[in-house]
């Protein structure tokens, strides 16, 4: 018997299978169908992708080949296989493709459907796919969009063959026609051949069907008077539409335009009959097949129906008969109000949705091997969390996948969060990548200050100038190079301590300050240069273009300048030269750093579907936490990157803390039972493997099984921290967006800073920074607030006044201005624990001027569910500074007194407790035991 699918190849209609896969392939399929079946072309789309690739073993093979020769991004490795197997398709079809001088033997490839609604980046992947496949017989397929018209005009003019697809309203249809004639036009008017070009218009049948006919089901359930012309319009519409597009193509190829491109040797853009699987069990198989029979049109069929028409297929030619009863189908649809231009419009944007739903779904498949493929080189992350919060996680993850978070991230869209300036502020991405840093210059001056014989390095710096470089020497330590000391203090004994350590003739110090203006290592770097008899060879610059440090530096012969990127913000800093300089002068390999680090990089990237992007996951869980009222983040870390907690202290507090809302950071609290903790934590727990940690995995089991929301991230070697810097920096931008704010500003930062220039401004004048007095004094400590607070007078009883205004989700901090070393901090700690036990609230510690760089921000502009306990101290001894009135003594002073001021503004409930005489160490031991009394 007769073929009836060969029997359409001699009506005039080339038949395309509708599907694609490496299996398929490998065992003849394809061959089989062209030489059995006449099959002349093969389309490719997302859903076909999805099937074949992101389910089962078929391409791991060489997948893993792939991602032997080196790592890549999630949408890269996924194009390595289609373009595979679509020029493997290519090849087999090559023949056909000769045989019919190019009029058939195609093979299609779509670009993003993420870029449906983009025509620059459309015709840009367009012509990057057409260059990579490298197959003269490759359609590169475009959506019909209007978007994509444009770019299908540009890919014509270049010569470029294209299957124009989601195509469903004549409309449309003909908006595409006119690109490719268009296309033609500007080509043959630029004296280029028109020949040998083709393209296909992909006209959509069955999903339109599928879409009036529930709107007729509808109305015939209300007993609607037009009862008979509805039922008789079911599945007749879609085909009565793709008569009357196959007429508008006759008409066109009778046009003087056309007329002239074929005389010089233009192919017709074909109509192309796709989705023609029915969509109701109740019509015949081959319905969409057997009623468009004719010339010069394709019908792209799936295996099922293609196997259909090999069966009982009927192959007369339909496509151009009933023309006028066509034209009456539409015309009662139009009549009865069924809105097709509606229906159209919206499969349309339905179509690219799915296509982008299926895109995510692959690749997340892809996301999912390449993790496998990876194991420990990239860092494990699991997600603990409650019911109800694991919900809104996932709600917020298929929300973020349909609007494109990942993607509008990586392209700085401000739309993502409050779209006000955010777009200014993206330069984290290429610092992540290694772009910001030249390793080169890093390493020449490593080598050259070991060759100098320096012993040690001094970093001058303030929050995201100092913090991340002071987590890679805790964690990294030195490697050969100098021993890096972190001075983030203006605290004398703090100077004089650090002083201690080193040999100022073999010491480098690196002034490091995006603005160049900060005051804190404004002065250490002034101090220091007169330690070092003025020579500017003991000194680097890390500074952003123009700032008034350059000047400085220039002026004073450093050793070097190294430039940041303005559009990087302090706090994500620590993938630029910020956190770098300082990590190679201690004699690390920055580029195996880097190299290491990309496994990350790659896993959060633009491709990465949210739902298997590491970064965005953790930012949603953050940011869903914090809606749901838990927003004291709690940092636990293993051993040997314990110090990762200061780090992430400022990306989330400066990042989050505003307009009344965002995360709590909370860092150095000693971790307890589940029992000791409210409803308004969530838990980070970090750890190398390795680690002496069992008390800590323990206890943090016992957190998750309790109910509590549990982050556990874990490092193979610590020299993977580089991609933990980078995926909480993801999260916490994604965050922002759940939160509602901008992540990139710090508006409240600034306050503080004010009040302090103004006090030391005053004290220049007049040698005073005009300190109140104080409410009572008890032994060492004096105590400065709000007159309720007085009580009887003695320090316990003041403290137990200001402690007892804690309440359910409150948190407690403790903040203070005195030398920050293990003595002090384990009295601070002790005293956290006190109030965390007794209170049941989370606790937060620093150490001033420290933290106004890095948790201030959340404290002054986040949620006013703190209580505050400032701790200042007479200095021992002070150190003046050369050139000024001002002292250091002075210059902390100020501020913590500006720091108290804005919180008192701000209407934090506050208390400062200042230590007299200058013994800390006495101060701070009374104030313990008063707290114990206050709490008892």
């Amino acid at each position: 018997m007769s073929n009836p699918l060969t029997q359409l190849g001699d009506a005039g209609q080339a038949v395309w299978l509708d599907f694609v896969s490496r299996e398929f392939l490998k065992e003849g399929g394809l061959e089989k169908l062209v030489r059995e079946d006449g099959l002349t072309g093969v389309t490719s789309n997302p859903s076909i992708f999805e099937k074949a690739m992101g389910q089962g073993t078929a391409y791991d093979d060489s997948l893993q080949a792939f991602l032997k020769q080196s790592d890549a991004d999630v949408v890269d490795v996924y194009e390595h296989l289609a373009i595979e197997d679509i020029r493997a398709a290519a090849d087999i079809l090559r023949p056909v493709y000769d045989r019919l001088d190019g009029l058939d033997g195609y093979v299609s490839l779509e670009v993003s459907p993420y870029l449906a609604m983009n025509t620059q980046d459309t015709l840009e992947e367009g012509r990057r796919l057409w260059a990579a496949v490298d197959r003269p017989n490759l359609m590169v397929k475009v959506p019909g969009t209007e978007a994509g018209v444009p770019a299908i005009r540009a890919l014509i003019e270049d010569g470029i063959n294209v299957n124009v697809t989601l195509l469903f309203s004549v409309d449309s249809y003909l908006a595409v026609a006119e690109a490719y004639v268009a296309g033609l036009e500007a080509r043959a008017a630029a004296g280029k051949p028109v020949r040998g070009i083709a393209s296909v218009a992909s006209f959509f049948v069955s999903r339109i069907d599928a879409q009036i006919d529930k709107k007729i089901d509808k109305r015939l359930a209300g007993n609607d008077k037009d009862a008979a012309t509805l039922k008789a319009l079911k599945g007749k519409v879609a085909i009565a539409n793709a008569k009357v597009a196959y007429q508008h193509y006759l008409e066109s190829m009778q046009s003087d335009r056309w007329q002239a491109l074929e005389a010089k040797g233009a192919a017709p853009q074909r109509l192309l009959w796709a989705s023609t699987g029915v969509k109701n069990p109740d019509y015949p198989d081959t319905l969409y097949v057997d009623t468009l029979v004719g010339p010069d049109t394709v019908n792209t069929m799936p295996p099922k129906t293609m196997d259909a028409f090999r069966d009982h297929g009927k192959v007369a030619r339909t496509i151009d008969t009933d023309i006028d009863a066509a034209r009456q189908v539409l015309a009662d649809v139009d009549r009865l109000g069924l809105d097709l231009p509606g229906i159209t419009a919206a499969l349309v944007e339905d179509g690219a949705q799915q296509f982008s739903d299926a895109a995510d779904a692959l690749l997340a498949g892809v996301a999912g091997k390449r993790t496998a493929f990876l194991g420990d080189a990239l860092n494990a992350a699991t997600l603990h969390l409650p019911d109800a919060l694991q919900t809104a996680v996932d709600d917020t993850l298929a929300r973020a996948a349909r609007e494109g978070w990942t993607r509008r991230m990586w392209q700085g869209d401000a739309t993502l969060w409050t779209n006000t300036d955010e777009a200014k502020w993206q330069g984290w991405f290429s610092a992540a990548q290694g772009r910001q840093v030249d390793a080169a210059a890093v390493r020449a001056l490593a080598d050259a200050v070991k060759q100098d014989g320096f012993r040690d390095a001094v970093l001058l710096g303030m929050g995201g100038s100092s913090l991340g470089p002071e987590v890679l020497a805790r964690t990294l330590g030195c490697q050969g190079g100098a021993e890096l000391h972190v001075l983030d203090s203006t605290d004398p004994a703090q100077i004089r301590k650090v002083q201690s350590l080193i040999d100022i003739d073999k010491t480098l110090f690196i002034v490091s300050s995006k603005s160049g203006s900060t005051l804190e290592p404004e002065i250490l770097a002034a101090y220091f240069f007169e330690q070092a008899g003025r020579n500017g060879k003991q000194f680097v610059a890390v500074t952003d273009p123009g700032s008034k440090l350059e000047a400085l530096a220039k002026a004073d012969g450093y050793r070097a300048i190294f430039h940041g990127d303005a559009t990087i913000g302090g706090r994500y800093s620590v993938l630029s030269v910020f956190g770098i300089v300082p990590f190679g002068i201690a004699g690390h390999d920055v580029e195996r750093f880097f190299a290491d680090t990309q496994a990350m990089v790659r896993a959060c990237g633009p491709s990465a579907p949210p739902a298997s992007n590491p970064g965005v996951q953790l930012g949603v869980a953050i940011g869903e936490s914090v809606k749901a009222g838990r927003d004291k983040l709690t940092v636990i870390a293993s051993p040997r990157i314990e110090s990762i907690g200061s780090w992430l202290e400022q990306l989330l507090a400066e990042s989050t803390g505003k307009e009344g809302k965002g995360v709590i950071p909370v860092d150095g609290e000693p971790l307890a039972g589940p029992d000791s903790y409210g409803n308004d934590r969530m838990f980070a727990y970090l750890r190398v493997a390795g680690d002496d940690a069992a008390d800590l995995d323990a206890k943090v089991d016992a957190l998750a099984a309790a109910g509590h929301p549990v982050v556990r991230i874990t490092l193979a070697r610590p020299e993977l921290i580089g991609q933990e810097f980078f995926r909480w920096e993801v999260a916490t931008a994604i965050a922002g967006a759940v939160i509602g704010i901008d992540p990139f500003d710090q508006p409240d930062v600034e306050a503080s800073k004010i009040k302090t220039r103004a006090l030391t401004d005053a004290f220049e004048k007049s040698g005073s920074l005009g300190d109140a007095a104080p409410l009572a004094t008890d032994g060492h400590l004096a105590f400065y607030g709000d007159a309720s607070l007085k009580a009887d007078g003695t320090a316990g009883g003041i403290l137990a006044a200001h402690l007892g205004r804690l309440s359910d989700h409150d948190y407690a901090a403790v903040l203070a201005y005195v030398e920050r070393n293990a003595a002090h901090e384990a009295v601070l700690t002790g005293i956290r624990q006190a109030i965390r036990e007794t209170s049941g609230c989370a606790t937060v510690g620093g150490f001033g001027p420290r933290f106004l760089h890095s948790t201030g921000q959340a404290y002054k502009g986040g949620p006013n569910s703190g209580v505050f306990l400032q701790i200042t101290a007479d200095p021992a001894t002070d150190l003046p500074i050369p050139g000024r009135r001002i002292t250091f003594g002075v210059v902390i002073a100020a501020q913590a007194q500006g720091d108290l001021q804005v919180l008192v503004e701000r209407g934090r409930r506050t208390l400062r407790v200042h230590i007299v005489g200058g013994d800390v160490d006495a101060g701070l031991a009374q104030l313990a035991d008063a707290v114990s009394t206050a709490l008892a």
